[in-house]
């Protein structure tokens, strides 16, 4: 399929926060107002990379400029100053190319540092500190809006019982996860798919074999990962 004009990816960046409660971790979430993309929609902190992100001495180091946005996004959107040196990466998103805005998204995991969350009200019109559990037991019932990649890392952090759990789990990763999705339907069920599902690169959801992928049922969604 041939992507649409205007499709080619915009390099971006998001930072989860996370930190320590008495029953488990929490994240930082934050609703977006209608002014931009993704409106409405419960997300992390994070946008676009921008051209004063690269380094003077490098102005073609994507990898750090990645790093650089997510700290600057922080501040810019809650008001909390992330310390570069405590973000581990966590993952890589592309969505499908039928995508009308393709955001390469490089997401990073950090503690989340002292001090209260500040928004504008405007583009960001509330914020809430969650157990993943929570949230997503609140996306299952419709009360909010999730994109699959917020979806599938607070899935992947409700297996983490401290932060500290979390940071060593994504620092000991041997490859940074890389997320390209493709989209598909089984019968009635909408779902994405990655890299290493059977059903990938044929976009044939029913094909036999491992299977990586979200199914997206209203009610409830679904994450299915051979071992």
């Amino acid at each position: 399929m041939t992507p649409p004009e205007g499709s080619e990816p915009i390099p971006a960046a998001t930072v989860v926060l996370v930190r320590d409660r008495d029953d488990g971790l929490e994240v930082l979430l934050l609703q977006r107002g209608d002014t931009r993309e993704f409106g409405r929609m419960w997300v992390f902190p994070g946008g676009r990379v921008d051209p004063e992100d690269f380094p003077l001495d490098g102005p073609d180091d994507l990898a750090a400029a990645t790093r650089t946005a997510a700290v600057r996004e922080s501040a810019e959107e809650v008001g909390l100053v992330v310390d570069p040196d405590g973000l581990v990466p966590l993952s890589h998103w592309l969505p499908p190319p039928i995508a009308p805005k393709r955001f390469s998204t490089w997401f990073f995991l950090a503690p989340a540092p002292e001090g209260s969350v500040v928004v504008d009200g405007g583009e960001i019109t509330h914020h809430e500190w969650l157990t993943p559990a929570a949230v997503l037991a609140r996306h299952a019932t419709g009360e909010i809006v999730l994109a699959p990649p917020t979806w599938v890392t607070l899935h992947q952090l409700g297996e983490h019982a401290t932060v500290a759990d979390a940071l060593a789990a994504a620092a000991t990763l041997d490859q940074l996860p890389y997320f390209e999705t493709h989209m598909a339907r089984s019968g009635e069920r909408l779902l994405s798919m990655w890299s290493d599902d059977a059903g990938y690169e044929s976009e044939d959801p029913d094909a036999p074999g491992p299977r990586h992928r979200l199914y997206m049922d209203e009610g409830g969604w679904t994450y299915e990962r051979s071992s």
